[in-house]
């Protein structure tokens, strides 16, 4: 294959590795996310008077996940405006 071929297949396979890391990232944060508030209103229905320790630990748990998607996000923008795989063929 040219050398214009193998940046092409690398720019096509990082396009979908970064939808795939964004996607996937999305989607296992709002199931997270949506599991956690189910489970913190079952529990503030059942035990009311334990309602504020839960909700500290609710949101401290938000920013956690919220975190590991937005990491998520930045190796992606990383792959997508400064591919290091682009270096490889540049030989």
């Amino acid at each position: 294959m040219e050398h214009v071929q193998y940046l092409a297949m690398i720019q096509a396979y990082t396009g979908i590795g970064i939808g795939l890391i964004i996607g996937l990232g999305a989607l296992g944060a709002c199931v997270g996310v949506g599991i956690m508030c189910s489970r913190f209103l079952e529990g503030a229905a059942r035990q009311p008077e334990l309602m504020p320790q839960l909700q500290a630990k609710v949101f401290l748990l938000l920013g956690l996940i919220d975190a590991s998607f937005i990491i998520g996000v930045g190796l992606a923008m990383m792959f997508a405006f400064s591919n290091p795989l682009l270096g490889v063929v540049a030989h």
